[in-house]
């Protein structure tokens, strides 16, 4: 992936890759509800601002539980950006089994799934991503 960094910040790195036409979102460390609000509205202006359609969501690197942040993931973000277009949201799990815990938390609020797989390594998303081509 050849990505161009959009926004950068301790909690989340969004970038854009051109030739997949995927906004790619690296979440870090520790999260709160604040933190996951902010970084889910800035993933869904990236994919607006680029007509994107594909998500990769990472959260390789994020430590802990942010299930305060589950409700809101899966009832109001998860249905504004399928109205904006989405139509694939590869997620990959943490290490960490509290924030995983949080991420099944979410599509558990979740009303409508279909587009959205859950990975537990980075290839895997990038593999399914690249087959809805």
């Amino acid at each position: 992936m050849s990505k161009s960094v959009l926004f950068q910040d301790p909690t989340i790195t969004i970038s854009f890759d051109d030739s997949s036409q995927c906004v790619y979102a690296d979440w870090t460390g520790f999260q709160t509800l604040r933190s996951v609000q902010e970084g889910c509205e800035r993933i869904l202006e990236a994919m607006v601002q680029h007509g994107s359609h594909k998500v990769l969501n990472d959260n390789t690197n994020v430590e802990g539980i942010w299930s305060s942040a589950a409700e809101w993931v899966g009832s109001d973000w998860f249905p504004r950006m399928k109205q904006a277009g989405m139509t694939a949201f590869a997620w990959v799990y943490s290490p960490s089994m509290f924030s995983r815990l949080s991420t099944d938390k979410s599509l558990r609020f979740t009303y409508d799934t279909r587009g959205i797989e859950v990975f537990d390594d980075i290839d895997a998303a990038t593999k399914w991503l690249r087959s809805l081509d």
